[in-house]
C-alpha cells in the first residue's frame, strides 16, 4: 500500500526548512531559485526522504528500523504530488530489507531508498 503526499506547497518547504535548519534560499526565494535556472523554489530532498521513512516505519515499525539510506534522483517542486511505496526484497528470521521509491505524479523517481528492519522473535 502506497502513501501519497501533496500537492506540496511552498509552506511545506518552508516548514521543513525550519525543522531541518537548512535555510538555503533556493528552497524558498522565487527570484533566487529562478536566477539559478530553476522554474521555482526546489523542494528539499530530505523532505521526500522523510516521506519515505514515514511510509516504511508506518508499515514495519519505527522501533524496528536498523538502517535507512536514500539516493536523490530528481527534483521536486511546489505543486508536485509524491507517492512512496516499496517492496520487501529479503527476509529471514531476524530481519527484512525493503527497497523503496518516492515518485512524482508523472512517475519520475525523485528518491530511491533502502531500509532494514528487525523482526520480533517469539
Amino acid at each position: 500500500m502506497s502513501s501519497t503526499f501533496g500537492p506540496l506547497t511552498r509552506t511545506d518547504l518552508v516548514r521543513y526548512q525550519g525543522a531541518s535548519g537548512d535555510f538555503n534560499p533556493i528552497h524558498h526565494d522565487e527570484p533566487f531559485a529562478v536566477s539559478t535556472g530553476l522554474p521555482a523554489p526546489l523542494s528539499l530532498g530530505m523532505l521526500q526522504a522523510g516521506y519515505l521513512a514515514t511510509w516504511a516505519t508506518d508499515r514495519f515499525g519505527a522501533g524496528a528500523i536498523r538502517s535507512f539510506r536514500v539516493r536523490f534522483a530528481a527534483q521536486v517542486f511546489p505543486g508536485d504530488t509524491v507517492t512512496c511505496d516499496g517492496t520487501v526484497v529479503r527476509q529471514d528470521t531476524e530481519s527484512l530489507d525493503v527497497e523503496m521509491t518516492c515518485t512524482t505524479q508523472d512517475g519520475t523517481v525523485a528518491v530511491y531508498g533502502w531500509a532494514t528492519f528487525a523482526l520480533e522473535t517469539p
